[in-house]
């Protein structure tokens, strides 16, 4: 059985770091597993209850979630923008929450993971993120982190997937979310 992994980067910007980290992922999912980057956070509009009406959800928070639907496990990649996660990424975990009890994510394991330029690597917005991911329905590894400090050096001229020890600490996050995974569709 190959695991479905749906990759949200919350970062918009095309060189992001933490782009760069969901393609590593994606290039180095290990078998078994299927790493899939979502596009297109950049067009869902801010969650707002009077828009979220069934039979007219705008067409792009419709897809997200469907594709949070079709996945056994989400991969979040966050950067930290001053202290906290971005609002791509929350407003994405807020239209993935609703329907109130029935979200694309409900049950569903989830992991938060980053680079930031900082000196500890978006832990901050990673665990922001956790928070939200936890609240809004997502089953949250807590156990499962990985959290890259100095990316704006550490990735000057290496790519994430050719970065060694980030290659081999990606495998093993994307192998244990997928034990997870796993063990969520046998229960």
């Amino acid at each position: 059985m190959s695991v479905r992994i749906l990759a949200l980067v919350g970062s918009l910007r095309a060189g992001s770091h933490n782009r760069q980290l969901a393609e590593a992922a994606a290039k180095l999912a290990p078998e078994g597993s299927e790493v899939a980057l979502y596009e297109g956070l950049a067009e869902i509009p801010f969650y707002n209850e009077d828009i979220d009406v069934e039979g007219s959800v705008p067409a792009a928070a419709a897809r997200l979630r469907e594709a949070a639907a079709g996945a056994d496990a989400l991969l979040l990649f966050t950067p930290e923008y001053n202290g906290t996660i971005p609002a791509v990424l929350k407003n994405a975990i807020d239209w993935l929450s609703r329907p109130y009890g029935a979200g694309a994510i409900g049950g569903k394991p989830v992991a938060v993971i980053g680079t930031a330029f900082g000196q500890y690597g978006g832990v901050w917005a990673q665990d922001e993120a956790r928070k939200a991911v936890g609240i809004a329905g997502g089953k949250v590894i807590e156990d499962l982190k990985l959290s890259i400090p100095g990316s704006v050096t550490r990735f000057a001229e290496l790519h994430p997937a050719d970065d060694a020890e980030v290659a081999e600490q990606l495998t093993e996050v994307i192998t244990r979310l997928r034990g997870h995974a796993g063990a969520s569709a046998a229960a």
